[in-house]
């Protein structure tokens, strides 16, 4: 089955059919680790954080700000 004629079947399917369909996918996408793009994003975050570790700010203050602007 290609890929084209699995997506159209995806419409064809009940809300509990995709769910599952799609916490498969998740559980692939966790077990595969990330991409080689991924890895050179993180390993340039990493970068830079050691560069000037306080530039950055802690989670609670960035989900706030993220937060107001909805």
């Amino acid at each position: 089955m290609s890929k084209a004629e699995i997506l159209a079947e995806l419409t064809k399917l009940s809300v509990q059919d995709r769910r599952e369909i799609l916490a498969q996918l998740w559980r692939l996408e966790e077990t595969s680790g990330p991409t080689e793009r991924e890895k050179a994003v993180l390993n340039d975050a990493q970068a830079s954080y050691d560069a000037n570790p306080v530039a950055g700010a802690a989670w609670p203050e960035v989900e706030a700000r993220l937060r107001q602007r909805s």
